[in-house]
């Protein structure tokens, strides 16, 4: 480079320098999380980090606690069953819900609808997901004060003897059929001398001889949007599985009322493989598996979730209690009740302030949009960055002056890739988010960005090699690549809209306003080209066009290279 011409050098090393770097991808891609953190929580939906919104949009399958997400998580008394001939189930079943000083919302349905008896209480043992019941020792008013009793009130597939009572456990498969929550309440004799070293796990052990008194009928209540709301989710291909603590039948009963497929019967969590392998492939099973299980403990749910993942599936969990803890911090997505326990929360990424089920569809729709837009930034970027490495690697095995100046090259990415860009990471779209993202990207911009470096060089020289002067030529390179790039934003923006063909149209018009604008084209050191001049970046931009409405067509085969 001569002494004379050393500044102009500089020139085109420091365009091309900045043209190679996709620097706005990061702001924009950061704008469009946020704004999707934002319209998450005035929708009443909290996500604790950016990459949530992300995951939201890749979610395949989804586990549904049924409590608080299916149903109100309102419990009501429905009816008490007794068994046999006995007089003390009213007085039992009141005694037993009003033993606990901590009463959850089951024992709270129970108390508020039985009348409690005048019997003292020696010792609760709480209920537990895990063992499945709760107990009290009593002690009855009356004649009998001296006697004490063991009451546990739980699962009755846990509490009835095994082997004994058979009318009352078919009487339990019927109600549980008709979607009812069953409980039963069975009575033992105290034990007055207690081992002194008697450890919490041995008080946890049912005695052995039980008297079964009475069956307590609950009823769940589905919450009103959840059949739509469950309905928008299966016409999204999202798999579909209910995971609870309550008997598989009543389970199954709910999620026909809530219309999920495959909810004909309730699988018993008891009863599938401990293996990793083996879970995964019955929870997997066929085309989608089974989709429903009840009788699930927590330690289960974290396995399914995991076992879900084995096999390639981005897993949310939604959840509102303690037992639900585990599943949700393993699963890729992890949705909490706001009324639920503050353990969920915690560990959620995500937590539905309001309780409101029929905001999911929102959130999901959210996380699309922001991938969607993301990726079609993405190509904008990259699609320029790949043009100014072909121009720049063009111009050094040529050894000729660049074919654009700093200010040329900043008209050309505001134009074309900056303001487009802005309205594009905002733009409303909820369509899928399909997988490969990167792969895809770089099938449109590679193909794209050489299509558009090819056909601006191309005019560039032509112009150059005429009588011509070099900012007439470089003023060509700049009517070209700014009609190509328009020519890639419409491709990026299918399926096309009025406002995105108004929006190209807008920034043509800006640039026609620059060349027009005689103190815009000094700042820009734009020239006015002779006609052949405009003829041949005409000619140039009608092929640029030609070839980006091709890379769909070329985009295939390139796809299977860039997967091997």
């Amino acid at each position: 480079v001569t002494e004379d011409h050393w500044p102009d050098a500089l020139r085109g090393m420091v365009a091309a320098a900045v043209a190679m770097v996709p620097d706005g991808l990061v702001l924009l891609t950061s704008l469009s999380f946020i704004v999707g953190v934002i319209t998450l929580a005035r929708r009443r939906a909290l996500a604790r980090e950016l990459a949530s919104v992300e995951l939201l949009a890749r979610v395949d399958t989804l586990c549904l606690d049924k409590t608080g997400t299916i149903t109100t998580g309102e419990i009501a008394f429905a009816g008490l069953e007794p068994i046999g001939a006995t007089s003390e189930a009213d007085a039992t079943a009141g005694a037993l819900a009003g033993a606990d000083p901590a009463p959850n919302p089951t024992l709270a349905a129970l108390a508020a609808a039985l009348p409690a008896p005048d019997w003292t209480v020696v010792d609760t043992v709480p209920f537990s997901s895990t063992r499945k019941w709760a107990s009290a020792t009593v002690a009855p008013a009356g004649p009998d004060a001296s006697e004490r009793y063991v009451l546990h009130l739980g699962a009755p597939d846990v509490l009835l003897p095994t082997g004994e009572w058979t009318v009352a456990r078919e009487r339990v498969a019927e109600l549980a059929a008709e979607g009812r929550r069953v409980l039963v309440v069975t009575r033992s004799t105290h034990d007055p001398d207690p081992p002194s070293d008697q450890t919490d796990d041995q008080r946890d052990v049912l005695p052995p001889a039980r008297l079964p008194l009475c069956l307590l009928l609950l009823e769940d209540t589905v919450k009103a949007e959840a059949p739509e709301i469950l309905a928008w989710f299966v016409e999204q291909g999202l798999d579909l599985k209910v995971i609870s603590g309550d008997h598989p039948a009543t389970v199954a009963a709910v999620a026909r009322r809530a219309g999920i497929p495959g909810a004909d019967e309730g699988i018993d969590a008891r009863t599938l493989p401990d293996g990793d392998e083996a879970l995964a492939d019955a929870l997997t099973r066929g085309n989608s598996g089974p989709a429903v299980f009840g009788r699930v403990t927590p330690h289960q749910k974290q396995a399914m979730v995991r076992a879900l993942q084995s096999r390639g599936r981005t897993v949310a969990m939604t959840g509102d209690g303690v037992n639900d803890v585990l599943a949700l911090k393993d699963a890729d997505m992890g949705i909490a009740m706001g009324s639920g326990s503050s353990a969920s929360r915690a560990v959620a990424q995500l937590v539905l302030l309001d309780d409101r089920f029929s905001t999911l569809p929102r959130v999901v729709a959210e996380g699309r949009r922001v991938i969607n837009n993301i990726e079609r930034v993405a190509n904008l970027f990259l699609t320029k960055a790949t043009y100014a490495v072909l121009l720049t690697a063009l111009v050094g095995l040529l050894g000729v002056p660049f074919p654009f100046l700093p200010k040329q090259l900043t008209l050309i990415g505001t134009v074309s890739i900056g303001v487009p860009g802005f309205f594009l990471a905002l733009a409303p779209d909820d369509s899928l988010v399909r997988p490969g993202f990167l792969p895809r990207v770089l099938k449109w911009s590679l193909p794209a960005g050489t299509a558009a470096a090819a056909v601006t060089f191309i005019s560039y020289e032509i112009v150059r090699r005429s009588d011509a002067s070099l900012a007439e030529a470089r003023t060509t390179a700049t009517l070209t690549l700014l009609g190509v790039g328009l020519a890639i934003l419409l491709g990026i923006s299918r399926p096309l809209r009025p406002w995105k063909v108004a929006l190209a149209g807008a920034m043509g018009g800006l640039y026609a306003v620059t060349m027009a604008w005689p103190f815009a084209r000094r700042y820009f050191e734009l020239a006015v080209p002779p006609g052949s001049a405009w003829l041949t970046a005409v000619i140039g931009t009608v092929v640029g066009g030609l070839l980006i409405a091709v890379v769909p067509r070329l985009a295939p085969p390139l796809g299977r290279v860039l997967n091997r």
